[in-house]
C-alpha cells in the first residue's frame, strides 16, 4: 500500500475520472445483466422454433399458388375444407330458383345476334356480378369488341386476377336469317297444285308457343339462299350409305330435289352429300317413326293436348358442314373480329334446303308412293346474310394457382325460346354459380382458377366458343386444364354421360355420389338406364336398333366418347383439353321432345320435360361437383391408365375393320406403342399416389410441429410480457387464439421438405395435363385439318357422332386405302411414342 502511495505521489499511475473498485457492483447493473441474459435466451428459443422455415423460389408460380392454398386452408375457422365446401355447394341449387330462372330466359325468342339474345347476355352478366360479388365502379356494362385491347386484356390477365371479374366479349361472324320461303308441288303445266304451310301451328294451350309461333320462320341456319325446282327423290336418313345405295341402284341425283328424314347423321351432311351428287335442293322432315312408342297410333294425343308430336312441328338448325370445321364459316382457324378478312372455307352448302313438318312430308311421301317418278317440286329459300354481333359472357373466380384454369360452359342462344335447348343447361349453370357464390361468401377460394362461360352462336355452328378458342389459342394451351360442358340438361329421363376417357372416372364417381332426381335409393348414375314410362304396342324396329347401338358406344366405365355438336369441340378437338358433356336426354318412351321447334317451351318443360325441375338441379350439382374436384384436388383427377386401356379397344375396332374387309395392314407397331403408354401410365399412377401421400404426410407433421411451436411462442410471449411489467412497460396486446403464426410473421418461409413435396405434385400434374394434349397433331386430320386430335373426332360423315382413331378408320372405311391407313397409323404411333416420353417420371 505504501508502495502504491509513493507511485501516486510521483504520478506514475494515472487516476481515472470515474473509478469504482471491482469488488463493488451496482444493484441496477446486476439486474440489467440478468434481464439481458433472459431476453437473449428467450429470443434464441423463438428463433429456434422457426428453424424449419426457409425461402422458397418465388419465381415458381404454381408452387407459390399451392403453398398459399395450403397455408390459407390451414387457418382454423377461416375457410371450408373440401368436404365442407362440397356439402355447402350441394345444399344451394334449388328447384324454385331454377324454375324462376328458366321462366326469365325462356320467356321470349333469343336467336343469336338478336335483341332478345343481347338481353339474355345482360341477364347472365348481372347474375355473375351478384353471385360472385363483383363490384362495378360504374353503370357501364363491361362489353368489349373482340380483338380490342379491353377484350384481349380481359382474358389474358385472368391468370393475374385476385378478385372475381365478369364481362361480355362481342364477336362478329357472318350469319343469315330467313326472309321468305315456300314449297310447292307443280303440275304438268308448271302451276302449283299444292302449297305447303311451312310455319308451325300453335294454340293458346301453350301460351309461349302461341306467342312466338311466327317470331322465327322455319329455315336452316347457314343455308344457301335461292330457288330450286326438280323431281323429288326420297333418300331415307340421308346418310352417305343411303345415298350410295341409291346411286348403286341407278338413281341419278342430277337436278333433283331430295327428301330425307332427320336422324342418323348431322343435318348439314345430308345436304353436303346431295350437292356432291348434283342435287339442286334438299328437304328434311321429322318422321313420326323416330318418336318410339309415343305416337297417336299408340293412343297418345299430339302436343299441346298430349305427349305425342305436334304434326306441324319443325326442327330448325344449322346446315354448316360441321365435320369440316366449326365456328364462323368465313374465318376458319382465326377469330371473327369486326374487321377480319372473310374467306370461303367450303363449310357452307351451295344448294338451298328447308326443314319441314311431318304434316307436309306426309303429303310428299304419298305422291312418291303412287309409283313412277316423284312429283316436280319447287322450293324457295331467301335469306339475309350479313356480319352479325354475338355476345359471349365470361366470369372468373381466381384460384391460388393462377396458371391452371378449369372452364365451365353452356350456350345461351336458341332457335326460338328453347326452354330445353339451351335454357335447361343455362339454368343448371346458373344454379351452380349460386353454389359457388355461397362458397365465396364463406371465405372459400379454389386451388385453381375457374372460368364460367355463357357461349353465344352455338346453334349456328358452335360459333361463340370456337371464336374464343381460336382467339386465345396460346393462352388456352398454357392455362386450361379441363372443360366441363352442359348443353341441354333436361329433355327426357335418361342421363347422358360423355367425355374424354381421362375424365370418365370423375364423371362416374361424382354421379354415383348424387341421388337420383326422381327415384329413391338410386344414384344419379343409375339414370343412365332410365327409359321413360310411355309405352305402346307399335314401334319401328329400325329405331329400336339405333337406340341399342347408341348404348353400345360407351366405354367400360359407362362414358361415351365425344365427337362434336356442342361447345366442348374447340377445347378437345382443337386444343387437346379433356372435356365432359352431360344432361338428361329423351328416350323412345318419353314425351316427344320438339327439338328446335316453337314447342320447346317453358310450358312443355314444366308439364312434360322435367316437372318440378329435379333433373335441372341434378345436373347443376353434377357439373358443380366436377368443377369443384378439378379446381380443388391437389392431384388432378385424371385417369391416364383408363385412357391408355381404351386406346387398345380403339385399336381392336380398327383391326376388326381391316380383317373384315381383308386389308393388308400391320398394326402391331402401334399396339406396341399403346402397351408402352400403358406401362408409363402405371408408373405415373404410382408417382401420383406417392406424391400426394408425401405431401399429406409433411403437412400433418408440420401441423403438429406448428402446434408445438405456437405453444412455445405463447409461453415466451407471456414471459416477455411479465418482464416488461416488472420494468413498468405497457401491457402486451392479447391475441386471438386462432391467430396464425405465419400471418403474424410473414418473414417465415415454408420448409424445404414442403417445397420439395409440392414440386413433386406439380411434376405429376404437368404430366397429367400433357396427356390429352399429346394426341394433338399440328397437321390435323386429312381433308379437315381444323380437327387436330388423332385419338377421336366427329365422324367425317357423322357430324355429331365420335369416330375413334379417325385417321386410320376413315382411310379404311371411306377411302378403302390400306396404304393411307398405314400412314395414319404411323402418325398416331409417333404421337403416342412422344407421349410415353413426356409422362415418364
Amino acid at each position: 500500500m505504501e508502495e502504491v502511495e509513493q507511485k501516486l505521489a510521483k504520478g506514475d499511475i494515472p487516476v481515472p475520472v470515474t473509478h469504482r473498485p471491482s469488488s463493488v457492483t451496482s444493484p441496477c447493473k446486476k439486474w440489467g445483466r440478468r434481464v439481458a441474459l433472459i431476453l437473449a435466451f428467450l429470443w434464441t428459443l423463438r428463433l429456434l422454433s422457426n428453424v424449419e422455415y426457409i425461402r422458397h423460389n418465388r419465381h415458381e408460380e404454381q408452387e407459390h399458388g399451392m403453398l398459399n392454398a395450403l397455408m390459407h386452408t390451414a387457418k382454423k375457422g377461416h375457410v371450408l375444407k373440401r368436404k365442407g365446401a362440397e356439402q355447402l355447394f350441394l345444399s344451394i341449387p334449388d328447384k324454385d330458383s331454377a324454375i324462376a330462372t328458366s321462366r326469365v330466359y325462356a320467356a321470349k325468342p333469343h336467336m343469336a345476334g338478336t335483341a332478345g339474345d343481347l338481353d339474355t347476355a345482360k341477364t347472365f352478366l348481372a347474375h355473375l356480378q351478384e353471385e360472385l360479388q363483383i363490384n362495378q365502379s360504374s353503370s357501364d356494362i363491361p362489353l368489349y369488341s373482340a380483338g380490342s385491347h379491353e377484350s384481349r386484356e380481359a382474358t389474358l390477365t385472368i391468370s393475374s386476377l385476385d378478385e372475381p371479374k365478369a364481362w361480355i366479349d362481342v364477336y362478329y361472324p357472318i350469319l343469315n336469317s330467313p326472309l321468305d320461303h315456300s314449297l310447292e308441288i307443280l303440275g304438268d303445266d308448271g302451276k302449283a297444285v299444292w302449297s305447303a304451310e311451312l310455319e308451325e301451328v300453335a294454340d293458346e294451350t301453350d301460351p309461349y308457343a302461341f306467342e312466338s309461333a311466327n317470331a322465327v320462320p322455319t329455315w336452316h341456319g347457314i343455308s344457301r339462299g335461292g330457288q330450286a325446282e326438280g323431281k323429288l327423290i326420297y333418300a331415307h336418313y340421308g346418310r352417305k350409305r343411303d345415298y350410295d345405295a341409291l346411286v348403286q341402284a341407278g338413281v341419278d341425283f342430277s337436278g333433283k330435289i331430295v327428301l330425307t328424314r332427320y336422324g342418323g347423321v348431322f343435318r348439314g351432311l345430308k345436304i353436303k352429300r346431295a350437292q356432291e351428287l348434283g342435287a339442286t335442293a334438299v328437304l328434311v322432315y321429322s318422321d313420326l317413326r323416330d318418336d318410339g312408342t309415343v305416337t297417336v297410333e299408340n293412343g297418345y294425343l299430339p302436343y299441346p293436348h298430349g305427349p305425342a308430336r305436334n304434326p306441324t312441328s319443325v326442327q330448325r338448325g344449322s346446315v354448316q358442314f360441321l365435320s369440316l370445321y366449326p365456328g364462323d364459316p368465313s374465318t376458319p382457324g382465326y377469330p371473327s373480329y369486326e374487321n377480319s378478312t372473310r374467306v370461303d372455307g367450303g363449310s357452307k352448302p351451295t344448294i338451298p334446303s328447308l326443314p319441314i313438318s311431318w304434316a307436309n312430308a306426309e303429303v310428299l311421301l304419298k305422291h312418291l308412293e303412287d309409283g313412277g317418278d316423284g312429283p316436280t317440286v319447287r322450293l324457295v329459300n331467301n335469306v339475309d346474310e350479313k356480319i352479325t354481333p354475338i355476345w359471349n359472357v365470361m366470369g372468373v373466380i381466381p384460384g391460388h394457382i393462377k396458371s391452371e384454369v378449369v372452364v365451365l360452359g353452356a350456350h345461351r342462344d336458341a332457335w326460338v325460346t328453347g326452354a330445353s335447348d339451351p335454357i335447361s343447361g343455362t339454368v343448371s349453370v346458373s344454379e351452380a354459380i349460386r353454389g359457388f357464390g355461397a362458397l365465396l361468401r364463406k371465405g372459400w377460394r379454389p386451388l385453381r382458377t375457374i372460368v364460367i362461360a355463357s357461349w353465344d352462336g352455338e346453334e349456328y355452328g358452335l360459333i361463340g366458343s370456337t371464336e374464343w378458342g381460336e382467339d386465345f389459342s396460346e393462352w388456352i394451351k398454357d392455362h386450361v386444364v379441363a372443360y366441363i360442358n352442359t348443353d341441354t340438361s333436361a329433355s327426357g329421363s335418361r342421363l347422358k354421360a360423355a367425355g374424354s376417357p381421362l375424365l370418365a372416372h370423375l364423371l362416374r364417381e361424382t354421379a354415383e355420389q348424387l341421388p337420383h332426381p326422381t327415384s329413391e335409393k338410386r344414384s344419379l348414375w343409375d339414370a343412365r338406364g332410365d327409359t321413360g314410362t310411355l309405352f305402346g304396342e307399335h314401334m319401328n324396329t329400325e329405331i329400336a336398333a339405333k337406340q341399342m347401338h347408341k348404348s353400345l358406344a360407351a366405354d367400360s366405365i359407362g362414358v361415351s366418347p365425344l365427337g362434336s355438336g356442342s361447345d366442348y369441340t374447340v377445347f378437345l378437338q382443337y386444343h387437346g383439353v379433356p372435356s365432359t358433356d352431360g344432361g338428361f336426354t329423351s328416350t323412345l318412351h318419353d314425351p316427344v321432345y320438339h327439338y328446335h321447334s316453337i314447342f320447346d317451351t317453358q310450358y312443355w318443360q314444366e308439364l312434360y320435360g322435367d316437372p318440378g325441375f329435379s333433373r335441372h338441379i341434378a345436373i347443376a350439382k353434377h357439373i358443380g361437383l366436377q368443377v369443384l374436384r378439378l379446381s380443388s384436388d391437389i392431384i388432378l383427377p385424371f385417369n391416364t391408365t383408363h385412357y391408355s386401356l381404351e386406346l387398345e379397344s380403339y385399336l381392336d375396332k380398327v383391326e376388326s375393320i381391316a380383317a373384315t374387309d381383308s386389308f393388308d395392314l400391320d398394326l402391331s407397331p402401334l399396339r406396341e406403342s399403346v402397351h408402352a403408354l400403358q406401362s408409363a401410365s402405371l408408373e405415373l399412377d404410382s408417382a401420383k399416389t406417392k406424391a400426394e401421400h408425401k405431401l399429406h404426410k409433411i403437412l400433418k407433421q408440420l401441423k403438429k410441429r406448428h402446434s408445438i411451436h405456437r405453444k412455445i411462442r405463447r409461453k415466451i410471449s407471456k414471459a416477455l410480457c411479465k418482464l416488461k411489467k416488472v420494468f413498468g412497460k405497457h401491457e402486451c396486446k392479447r391475441k386471438d387464439k386462432h391467430d396464425d403464426a405465419d400471418t403474424a410473421h410473414p418473414h417465415r418461409q415454408p420448409s424445404r421438405h414442403l417445397i420439395k413435396a409440392i414440386q413433386h405434385v406439380q411434376a405429376v400434374n404437368k404430366r397429367l395435363i400433357a396427356f390429352e394434349r399429346g394426341f394433338i397433331s399440328k397437321d390435323g386430320i386429312k381433308d379437315r385439318e381444323w380437327y387436330k386430335h388423332l385419338g377421336v373426332a366427329p365422324g367425317k360423315w357423322l357430324g355429331y357422332g365420335a369416330t375413334t382413331f379417325p385417321g386410320i378408320t376413315e382411310a379404311l372405311t371411306m377411302d378403302q386405302n390400306a396404304t393411307a391407313a398405314a400412314y395414319e397409323a404411323g402418325r398416331l404411333k409417333t404421337l403416342i411414342d412422344n407421349l410415353v416420353e413426356t409422362i415418364r417420371i
